[in-house]
């Protein structure tokens, strides 16, 4: 299976899911979007990771790690986002230490958290990314209002979930094709993955 390499375009407020946030990520070489809803907590720490000029006063959960692995020579040297089951995504982090590679099983978001630190590149496989990625439509008005990354300290506290806090299974496919594209739009990316969560769901 092919791998697609990922950025990071930013973070969106959950408008439906307190305490919640979207993570978005950027297919490199297309315009698909990858939206993985998390909690705040990695919310807080990827946008940290992501502010360079922000240092906390004191080492988050992931710097600590960074700074673990620096002390033994542990290199991260890519994560790898390698499964989707029931809305919810499982990654690796592909670790190095005397030239001998490991994978350690991670949360995306503390996989992502740790890619940002180490300055790893993000990929996932061609099938996941054709399964829930999103195509957003290039229009000046979107073009206008890209994401912005939210100020690290309004983040309040939440559990990661990318299970669907709202209940879809009443509305038919075609119903749910026409709220994603309304979501998509609206740049509810939080909102958008619940739905694809419920599209491929039925199309499994």
């Amino acid at each position: 299976m092919s791998l697609v390499k990922l950025t990071i375009k930013g973070i969106s407020y959950s408008q439906t899911q307190n305490g919640a946030y979207a993570l978005i990520l950027n297919e490199v070489d297309g315009d698909r979007k990858l939206p993985i809803v998390i909690g705040a907590f990695e919310a807080q720490s990827i946008a940290i990771a992501l502010e360079k000029e922000i240092r906390p006063p004191r080492p988050l959960t992931h710097d600590l790690f960074k700074n673990f692995a620096d002390r033994f020579d542990i290199v991260v040297k890519q994560v790898i986002i390698h499964k989707l089951v029931d809305g919810v995504f499982y990654s690796s982090i592909i670790c190095e230490r005397d030239k001998i590679e490991e994978i350690i099983d991670a949360r995306t978001s503390d996989a992502i958290a740790l890619a940002l630190r180490f300055n790893a590149p993000i990929f996932t496989y061609k099938n996941i990314l054709d399964k829930a990625g999103i195509y957003l439509k290039a229009t000046p008005e979107s073009e206008q209002h890209d994401d912005v990354l939210s100020a690290p300290e309004t983040f309040g506290m939440g559990e990661e979930s990318n299970q669907a806090g709202d209940s879809y299974a009443k509305h038919s496919l075609s119903e749910l094709n026409e709220m994603l594209d309304g979501a998509v739009r609206d740049e509810d990316y939080e909102k958008a993955a619940k739905i694809r969560d419920e599209i491929s769901r039925r199309e499994s």
